[in-house]
């Protein structure tokens, strides 16, 4: 043999090792994995997040929906105000009368052409209408609450994406790197194997062997490389820039509740779907008494002056006439129609109200789902330390059996799989365990830029609010649009 199994045993430590290492929890000394980049100007998870907080497409365009919703505030209590209208009319009238003189038989005949105008202005104001103004502004804030929770949780999940991605993107490449080289070792031991096939020493099967792991090695870096591609694309397209640079990231369990039952407890009164659900039987609520409104009577206002030219085409004849009366509409029978949309404000208040809890147990069953992934997380870390280990002394042990002939090239093949496939899912299982404290921190619903201390300014929705909720007139948004 031209390479003794002890050094193709070192080889693999020194091929193997540092890649699998990188994904350690804390091992801030390792070099950053992407593209064989140092450190120092390495990108870490809360700069990819603080990234997709400002930029994320999807986010932005939830943010803009919210915005949009604002506006059903001032919509609303526009109804509180007069509504101002302005006619005006301009025409031409041609008057031809003719009569026979019925009391002196004289014939007499009017053939004129006048050009009659009017302007107007009416000014309506509303009362009473069985407070459904009231109500409905009340309504419109509760929906602007209830998209703030709605956006509140798309946050959360555009964080949480961002963060499972990045550990993708992290542990596809170490898996690539692994995977890669396996290659090279079984591109040794292939090399090896043949100089003893050609001294005698092993048969035709165990070269055979030795090229078929080398065939399945390489079919499965692949398969790596495929899964590499999948992951940087779906970083690319939630934190919007290519993944470079990458260091590795620390779990997020400091910022978790202490014990489970802490856990549901801050995850059914804080979690933005719960809460969304609870503004929206609100405005159910409301609904209802919107409905019930129209059985009241509506009272209005109404003022109106008027200036007539050429009244009724009567040349220089001029009118002004100003009013102001009030009104009042009292519904008695509309078919049913009225009564039927407060069963209906009724039924769908109840929905409402059930889905309150409908959501409160989903948050529930994520929690305790996502807790006991991030239990099994940890674990599997220790179990999958404890296989790395031994298999990496079961392969040396198999190598110096194999060099003095009581095992064959398949034992040393199969010890390396072995080795390979603890190391894999050593960083399988470290992956996991980071992306698992993030997924327990969107179930609780605090997975949020403050709560994460990310480096970037807070989108605040109420600000747009403050905006226009008390806009009377203007066309342009507060951003100039």
């Amino acid at each position: 043999m031209s390479r003794s199994a002890a050094s193709t045993k070192g080889y693999l430590k020194a091929a193997l090792a540092p890649a699998s290492l990188c994904l350690v929890l804390g091992a801030v000394s390792c070099a950053a994995i992407s593209f064989g980049m140092s450190a120092a100007n390495a990108e870490t998870m809360s700069d990819a997040l603080a990234r997709a907080y400002a930029n994320n497409t999807t986010l932005n365009q939830q943010r803009a929906g919210v915005r949009a919703t604002d506006e059903t505030v001032p919509q609303a209590t526009a109804a509180y105000r007069p509504t101002v209208t302005a006619n005006g009319q301009f025409g031409l009238t041609h008057l031809n009368e003719r009569s026979a003189g019925a009391i002196n038989g004289t014939a007499s005949s009017l053939n004129a052409t006048t050009d009659p105008g009017l302007a107007a202005l009416t000014v309506t104001e509303t009362v009473f209408n069985g407070n459904r103004n009231y109500n409905g502004v009340r309504q419109a804030e509760s929906n602007v609450l209830g998209a703030r929770e709605n956006l509140r949780n798309t946050e959360e999940n555009t964080l949480l994406n961002g963060a499972t991605f990045y550990m993708n993107v992290l542990r596809d490449t170490a898996i690539l790197d692994l995977n890669k080289n396996n290659i090279v070792v079984l591109e040794e031991q292939l090399r090896q194997t043949r100089d003893r096939f050609n001294v005698g020493e092993v048969t035709r099967t165990d070269v055979a062997q030795a090229e078929s792991s080398l065939a399945s090695a390489r079919s499965a870096y692949f398969t790596a490389q495929a899964n590499l591609a999948q992951s940087v694309a779906n970083y690319r397209q939630v934190i919007g820039v290519q993944p470079k640079r990458l260091q590795p990231a620390r779990t997020i369990e400091a910022l978790l509740p202490h014990t489970l039952q802490q856990a549901i407890s801050v995850g059914l009164s804080e979690h933005p779907v719960v809460v969304a659900a609870m503004h929206a039987a609100d405005s159910a609520a409301l609904q209802v008494k919107i409905a019930e409104g129209a059985l009241y009577p509506t009272v209005t206002v109404n003022g109106s002056v008027e200036r007539d030219w050429n009244f009724q085409g009567t040349p220089g004849l001029r009118v002004f006439d100003g009013t102001v009366y009030g009104q009042v509409t009292v519904p008695i029978y509309t078919g049913g129609a009225t009564d039927a949309q407060v069963r209906q404000a009724k039924e769908s208040y109840t929905q409402a109200r059930i889905q309150v809890d409908v959501q409160r147990d989903a948050v529930r069953a994520n929690i305790v789902t996502s807790w006991g992934l991030l239990k099994a997380a940890k674990a599997a870390i220790a179990s999958n330390e404890a296989a790395v280990k031994a298999a990496e002394i079961a392969l040396e042990g198999v190598r110096e059996e194999a060099r003095v002939g009581q095992r064959t090239t398949l034992d040393v093949l199969n010890a390396q799989q072995t080795l390979l496939n603890a190391r894999v899912s050593l960083v399988s299982a470290q992956r996991d365990r980071v992306v698992a404290s993030y997924v327990v921190m969107a179930a609780i619903g605090r997975l949020e830029a403050n709560n994460l201390h990310l480096n970037v300014v807070a989108y605040d929705p109420t600000v747009h609010f403050d905006q226009v909720k008390d806009k009377w007139f203007g066309l342009r948004t507060p951003e100039g649009q």
